[in-house]
Parts: structure tokens; sequence; C-alpha cells
């Protein structure tokens, strides 16, 4: 059934000459690259509870992602079927169960969305991000490299991280004292995690003498998710703790401060895996980049609001 549903994408790519090819990888592309940057901005600017919870929703559902791809090992489906021809320039040399960019982008759109809606004039934005929502996992089945099993499995990991973490957001609300006491468990399930998949044995399968799949690159998409996961909670622990900063607001200031502080983060993203890993080495270069990623976000950048926005005290003489 899977292969039959990627070969009648593979017709319709064929039939229409590949039309919709640029668009599909697109939407693909920025799920996993620059999306982030809409939800840091929701965070500083707009609505600083539901930004943090959909950061925590996407740092949980890509940690989960990469432990259960790495468990299952799950070949691609060219692998599975040499009919299927993938509509991509290099083939992913990677697991596919489940799909990591509907992983991370499911969470990011859906968390948005439910910010974007609470004003009239953003509900298009939070329709647009929900249409997204559907296109991007749908974009993976029709460039051909993952099976439907694959995106549907990452699609309910991603409701199913949202839901658990806007429960607890809810929960914590209540109980704001135990709160830290959940970021040190996860840390801990983290580390936890990266030793599992570090010593756990992997398939070691060959055809024409080249193996399929080679863990030691693999693991690089857990330290990552690792490293977001863990990133996020020692960065959350120390927002809460010393520095509490507020929202700016959506007036000009804000917006122009909240802009402002997406071009590093652009040029992070960008441009800062590379000296990681040529400090770090691959796989904890790639753990120290997210990491540091989510440090920026959820702390360091906040920081400068606050800063900026700290209004000075009056001198009670005057």
């Amino acid at each position: 059934m899977d292969i039959s549903y990627l070969l009648w994408w593979q017709d319709f790519r064929d039939a229409t000459h590949g039309v919709l090819n640029p668009l599909m990888e697109g939407i693909s592309a920025f799920s996993v690259s620059y999306l982030i940057l809409l939800p840091a901005f929701l965070y500083w600017c707009w609505d600083k509870r539901r930004g943090l919870l959909t950061l925590a929703s996407f740092c949980l559902c890509v940690a989960v992602a990469a432990v259960i791809k790495l468990t299952a090992c799950v070949y691609r489906p060219w692998i599975k079927d040499p009919r299927i021809i993938p509509a991509v320039k290099s083939l992913p040399s990677s697991y596919s169960f489940p799909s990591g960019h509907t992983s991370m982008g499911t969470p990011l759109y859906l968390g948005s969305a439910l910010i974007l809606w609470q004003k009239k004039w953003t509900k298009i934005l939070a329709l647009l991000c929900v249409l997204l929502a559907i296109l991007n996992p749908l974009s993976r089945n029709y460039l051909g490299v993952h099976t439907p099993q694959d995106v549907c499995v990452g699609f309910l990991l991603s409701i199913a991280c949202l839901c658990v973490v806007w429960k607890a957001g809810a929960y914590f609300q209540k109980h704001p004292e135990k709160e830290n006491i959940c970021l040190g468990a996860v840390f801990v399930a983290g580390i936890l995690a990266l030793i599992y998949l570090l010593y756990k044995p992997y398939p070691m399968d060959y055809v024409n003498g080249k193996l399929l799949v080679n863990p030691h690159k693999m693991l690089k998409s857990a330290f990552e998710g690792m490293g977001v996961l863990m990133g996020f909670c020692a960065a959350r622990y120390i927002e809460k703790t010393w520095i509490c900063f507020k929202e700016t607001g959506l007036h000009l200031k804000g917006i122009i401060c909240g802009l402002a502080g997406l071009v590093p983060l652009f040029l992070f993203l960008t441009y800062a895996n590379q000296p990681f890993k040529h400090l770090l080495g691959a796989q904890w270069g790639r753990f120290a980049w997210s990491a540091g990623l989510m440090l920026y976000i959820v702390a360091l950048y906040p920081l400068v609001l606050k800063w900026i926005f700290l209004k000075p005290k009056r001198d009670p003489a005057k």
C-alpha cells in the first residue's frame, strides 16, 4: 500500500513534468531550516508563555523522534523498492521512520497557529500555518523520500508532544515549584537517551559493498535532538531563575527589537553549524550548535530585551 501510494505520486510528478517540485522542496526545506524564526519572534514579542510551550513541544518532539528513528532503523522507500525514484538532488543517507521534517515542522507550525489565532487580524496567518503543517509531511511523500507511515507517525507524535507540553504548562502555572524538577528530569533523560543510542547495536547491511546507512553519521541527528532538548531545559532554568523577561508587545519598538534579534539567529542557523563541527566534531559539534540555538532563543536574547525595556528607577528626591 505505501509503495503504491508513492508510485502514484511519482506518476503524478512525471505527468506534470515536476512543476510542483520546487514548491515542495521549498516547503520541505523551510521546516528544518528557518521556520523556528517565527515562534522565536512570537516568544519574544507577543506571547511568552505560549511561545515557550511551542518551543518546548518542538524540542521534545525532535528528541523523541530521534530516539524512535535510531531504534526502529527503518530504511528509505527506494531501498525497499527500487521502483521508487525520489525527486531530490541528493538521496538522504539516513533512516526513514518517523519523518524528521514532519517532527520538526509540525510542532512549530501548529504551536505558532495557536498563538496567531488569538487576534482577528492574524487568523489568516494561523490558517496558513495549519495549511503548511499539512503540506510539509505531504511534500515528503510527493518527493518520494518518506512513506505515509513515516509522516503520519511524525505528525501524530507532534500532536502528542504539543498536548503533553501544553498540559504541563497549565499544571506549572498552578504549581511553579514543580517546573524545575521536570526540567531536571528531562535533562537527565536526555543524557540517558544519548548513552542508549551510543551503545545500542545497529544494522550493518551492505549493497554492492556499500553500507546502506552509516550509524555513526546517523548519530548526528540524535545529538542534535538531545542538544535542543537539554539546551532548552538549561536555558529555561536560567531564564526562569535569573532573567524573567516580559514579552515586548507588538508596538513599533517591540517589533523592531524582535526583528533585530532574528538577524543573529538567522546567521547562527546559516553559518554556525560548520564551525561547531570543526571545533568539536560532527556529533558533539551538532549537540553544542543545537543547544546554543535554544540558549540564544530562550535565555540570551530575552536578557537583551529585558535590558532594553528595563525602566529606570526614579530618584525619590526628584
